[in-house]
């Protein structure tokens, strides 16, 4: 029998006040292993503190990196790294962590990762990440559930995604900007992550151009110097907490906010009749008298409606008025929440990729299950706006991407509290 926290939440309570963004995971899951370019100590400031973070921390810590973490600023010191293997402990338990593969391979010349793990749905293959290698001259073997690398000295290269993939930029960006000669990146990933992580690269001194677009050109240098950032705002914990305010017809104000780099997010929030206000990183959702409108989406590569949102808007939706459809284009079969949500008295049907969404009146509380990160968000969203009592069972998955997200919705006035629950 194992103990593992879940939430009891007393639904139907109005939600109002401010409360802070935190910094983005996936940003910092990405400056973290770029730090193993440059040997000396780099300061990452706006540091979320999650599982996740946790998770990258012991993997830098086993290949021999220093490390301190108080009040959101991370400091690494990469010169002591003398191991190039990420385990398949570390490496199970976040798909993240193969992110250590091209710095390694671009400093050492050799690495050594697990396959990687992660939440447990659908096929997410690192072929990318591994061709972007080749292309570069590595030579690449799979042996035993690992990635073994080794590359005396990486050369530019042209590197061509057939489809755009945040990792797999990441990856060949921070090999590149240490090999030798021209790497052309061409339908590079312009996710705000990306665009961080390539600016934070430019201060250590690498060669960049394109930044913000989907072609990247990288002219190699011989060495990086440390250097200091602040990890741009969490854009799906901001969707997240708006999506909040949404659900349970309240006004709240959500700070360290950047609403240009979730505007497909806020257009939708306009559509479906709430009032969205922006100014000084603070944006504000008014919904109080809202007649929330079902509103359909399609996910699709940034700019377009994420992924990693659509799970709580299949949430918002299934209190809207009429019926909607949220279809993935992304992940196929992201939709382990719906029979979850089903339980709470949603009414949703998924046909392929597209749940189809006949909003109800009410939802009640019930038990539920987390399955992954966002399906938990999803769940806690419906959970605030359901009449009594809701309990979302196994919300460490939660804790991989949002720091405290109870704390957060209680200072907001949510009736929810976390409690240790015996499962078996």
């Amino acid at each position: 029998m194992a103990v593992l926290d879940k939430f009891i939440i007393n639904g139907g309570k109005k939600l109002s006040g401010e409360v802070e963004v935190s910094g983005a995971k996936n940003a910092t899951l990405a400056l973290m292993p770029a730090t193993i370019l440059a040997p000396g100590k780099s300061v990452l400031k706006n540091t979320p503190e999650l599982n996740d973070v946790f998770t990258m921390i012991k993997l830098l810590k086993h290949i021999g990196a220093e490390i301190s973490f108080e009040n959101g600023i991370l400091t690494i010191d990469s010169k002591s790294i003398n191991n190039f293997s990420a385990p398949y402990e570390h490496v199970k338990k976040m798909r993240a962590s193969v992110y250590v593969l091209g710095p390694l391979l671009a400093r050492f010349g050799e690495a050594k990762v697990s396959l990687p793990g992660g939440c447990a749905w659908g096929p997410r293959p690192i072929n990318l990440h591994l061709e972007a290698m080749k292309k570069l001259g590595a030579d690449i073997d799979l042996e035993e559930g690992y990635i073994i690398a080794k590359a005396k000295n990486l050369k530019g290269s042209k590197i061509h995604f057939d489809v755009s993939s945040v990792g797999a930029t990441g990856n060949a960006l921070m090999a590149a900007v240490l090999a030798k000669g021209t790497t052309i990146i061409s339908n590079a990933a312009i996710e705000p992550e990306i665009t961080q992580l390539a600016l934070y690269l430019l201060s250590m001194g690498a060669k960049i151009e394109g930044i913000n677009t989907s072609r990247l050109e990288i002219e190699g240098v011989d060495t990086l110097k440390p250097a200091e950032v602040s990890t741009i705002p969490d854009r799906i914990e901001t969707g997240t907490l708006l999506a909040a305010g949404a659900i349970t017809k309240s006004k709240i104000t959500l700070k360290n906010a950047d609403e240009k780099i979730i505007e497909s997010i806020l257009e939708k929030f306009k559509v479906c009749g709430c009032k969205i206000f922006s100014e000084n990183k603070k944006i504000t959702i008014d919904c109080i008298d809202a007649d929330l409108k079902a509103v359909s989406i399609t996910t699709s590569i940034y700019p377009g409606f994420p992924t990693d949102m659509q799970a709580q808007w299949t949430a918002l939706m299934s209190l809207a008025n009429g019926k909607s459809t949220v279809a993935d284009t992304i992940y196929f079969d992201r939709f382990n929440h719906v029979p979850e949500l089903n339980r709470l008295g949603a009414k949703i049907l998924v046909e392929k990729n597209i749940a189809v969404i006949e909003g109800v009146q009410k939802l009640k509380g019930a038990k539920v299950m987390s399955t992954d990160l966002r399906a938990s968000a999803c769940l806690v969203l419906a959970g605030l706006a359901a009449e009594g009592i809701t309990e979302v069972l196994r919300v460490y998955h939660l804790d991989r991407g949002y720091q405290r997200i109870e704390e957060k919705l209680k200072s907001l006035g949510a009736d929810i509290n976390r409690v240790e629950s015996k499962e078996y």
